[in-house]
């Protein structure tokens, strides 16, 4: 018995591949003459005859014996097979074996048999072998499976092929790119946006690309870069900002920040803007040059009803605020709700010409003061028990017969309120409290037409200025012998003001004088008098406030002829600068009220609506 060596069958059909080339199909691997029937029915294909003219001279004929009576194929056919998909496993080769010995009346030759049988085999991997599939690409582009090109393009292309990783926007005419502009491009590595003119980019621009490592946006327009811009790009390894005109403003604090804790290597970039950082190396700003916090004051909670006072109190742990409303005939009191974080309605005490309602906590009892321009004036008491407000007693109103301000306060433990009279019968008078009520106590100022008061405990020496319309604001300084307040001098700057109060800034104290006709002026003591320091015009004023907010000082400013304005203090010039202006119309008091977490600063307003207005920190830089 005679073999062909397997060696040489895999040697043979080698060749034979290589010579069928004009033969095949469109796959490379059916021979053009094949039936449509076999196609059809692949079940079939050991009935396959194979024309002889279709025979390639090329292909070997392997050997065979003459046993048992019948045709055998050769063992080297079978080895040749073996490398042509399809006739590998042993299902096949016996497949063969089967078809040959039954089959072999059929061939006039031994190598008609070996032919039929390969050509059983090159059938079996047809509906395997399929042309790649050509991946979308947008008509401005042009793409590979994992390149892609555009260019001249009006937006950012959609439906790139999705195993792109490496994307090239040259040269195109968008100006903008938005929130996820590269959706589904998961597997994209390497970004260059080069060459445009985009001047603006979305804070979720490269959202979603976690492959991320390598992003080019040299030689665009860009002026900022949105805040936590690159936050996405978890791996990136590799960022060229290069031929942008950066302003360095706030706007690149937080990228100032970002490069110097960054493991992403990035090319030298320079400001373009403003002039004293042009040509600056952004990596080389200090944090120092940037003041990025500001603040604002901002409309909370409209109250809709004039008021001309607001005093905030705390009772029992809980905010509320008291309000004279004299075109409701009461003093109203509101309730901070923490939940809400708003204003609410608690209670009302009957007061028809109210000018003036003065809370008081005094031995954990609240007490409120309302001042009245008509009818009398009286303090009322707040009953836990029957929760409600009932009266407690009279002010004198042979003493007093027009009040226009009450200042509370404490000397050597003792409660004190005084009342600015602006009559010219009553005179500004100080009561003092007593077991079960408030007791006259001293005439301070009679017959000068008294417009406010202000209560200074400094140096350790209680002090109670006096505004006038008709003089000069008296200073009366709290004389621990006598128990009494002794007329110290007067402010001789103004010849009259509407509103005094005082703050400190550092060591130096000042006080705040409002005019309705002239300049307001702000005072510094200097030890034994008032200097001058500084004037503020605000025809027609009636109400001013200076008050501190985390560590900034402002001055709210009113009038009836304008809006108002708000100032804030300059530590360095020692002086108020403009700052903001307020749509309050004339305002008759101000009140600075924290609230939890919010800073509030109320405005009554006598002509309008009652405003509250939220103070809010603002990072620039943001």
């Amino acid at each position: 018995m005679r073999d062909t060596p397997a060696h040489g069958s895999r040697a043979g059909l080698g060749s034979a591949r290589s010579g069928w080339g004009r033969n095949h199909s469109s796959l490379g691997l059916l021979p053009a003459w094949t039936p449509p029937s076999v196609l059809r029915a692949p079940e079939r294909h050991a009935a396959v005859r194979v024309h002889p003219s279709r025979v390639s001279p090329h292909l070997p004929v392997a050997g065979g014996s003459e046993q048992g009576g019948g045709l055998q194929p050769a063992r080297g056919l079978q080895s040749a097979l073996r490398g042509v998909p399809g006739c590998c496993d042993p299902a096949a080769e016996r497949a063969v074996g089967s078809m040959a010995g039954r089959r072999a009346r059929w061939l006039s030759g031994p190598g008609l048999l070996a032919l039929s049988t390969l050509g059983v085999c090159m059938m079996l991997p047809v509906s395997a072998k399929r042309p790649p599939k050509t991946p979308p690409c947008p008509p401005s582009c042009s793409c590979t499976r994992d390149t892609a090109f555009c260019v001249d393009s009006k937006a950012v292309p959609k439906n790139l092929p999705s195993e792109v990783i490496s994307l090239l926007l040259n040269s195109n005419k968008f100006t903008l790119i938005g929130d996820s502009a590269f959706t589904g491009l998961s597997h994209l590595q390497y970004l260059f946006i080069e060459n445009n003119d985009i001047w603006a980019l979305s804070k979720f621009t490269f959202r979603g690309l976690k492959s991320l490592t390598h992003l080019s946006l040299a030689n665009n327009n860009l002026q900022m870069l949105p805040r936590d811009i690159f936050r996405p790009l978890d791996i990136l390894s590799d960022l060229d900002l290069r031929g942008n005109s950066l302003n360095c403003d706030c706007k690149v604090k937080w990228l100032v920040e970002w490069l110097a804790h960054t493991n992403t290597t990035v090319a030298p970039i320079y400001c373009a803007s403003p002039p004293r950082f042009q040509e600056h190396k952004v990596q080389d700003l200090p944090l120092r040059e940037f003041d990025c916090i500001t603040t604002d004051f901002v409309l909370y909670q409209t109250l809709p009803f004039p008021a001309v006072s607001a005093e905030p109190f705390l009772y029992s742990s809980d905010l509320y605020l008291a309000l004279a409303q004299p075109g409701a005939s009461a003093c109203t009191i509101l309730k901070w709700d923490y939940v809400e974080r708003q204003l609410r309605d608690f209670d009302r005490i009957p007061a028809p010409s109210a000018v003036h309602c003065k809370p008081m906590v005094v031995d954990n009892q609240l007490y409120v003061i309302a001042a009245q321009l008509f009818g009398g004036s009286y303090i009322y008491h707040w009953d836990p028990n029957t929760t409600r407000f009932t009266k407690l007693q009279d002010i004198d109103p042979q003493r007093v017969r027009k009040p226009n301000d009450l200042e509370a306060f404490r000397i050597d433990g003792d409660w004190y309120f005084a009342v600015a009279d602006s009559s010219k019968a009553g005179a500004t008078s100080l009561y003092r409290w007593h077991q079960n009520g408030f007791y006259s106590h001293q005439a301070l100022h009679a017959w000068h037409r008294d417009t406010d008061l202000e209560f200074v405990d400094g140096e350790g020496k209680p002090r109670l200025i006096v505004s006038s319309s008709s003089q000069a604001p008296v200073i009366y300084q709290w004389s621990r012998s006598q128990k009494q307040f002794v007329a110290q001098g007067e402010v001789t700057q103004v010849p009259d003001a509407q509103a005094v109060k005082h703050f400190r800034a550092g060591r130096d104290s000042y006080l705040c004088l409002s005019r309705y006709i002239g300049d307001s002026k702000i005072l510094r003591w200097e030890g034994a008098r008032f200097s001058e320091v500084q004037a503020l015009p605000s025809r027609g004023s009636l109400a001013l406030q200076p008050f501190l907010v985390g560590g900034r000082r402002y001055l709210a400013l009113g009038s009836d002829f304008s809006f108002t304005q708000i100032y804030q203090w300059d530590d360095g010039r020692q002086k108020f600068v403009r700052f903001q202006e307020l749509a309050v119309q004339a305002p008759r008091a101000f009140c600075y009220m924290p609230a939890g977490d919010a800073q509030l600063l109320l405005a009554p307003s006598f002509k309008g609506q009652t405003l509250v207005y939220r103070h809010v920190v603002v990072d620039l830089s943001a």
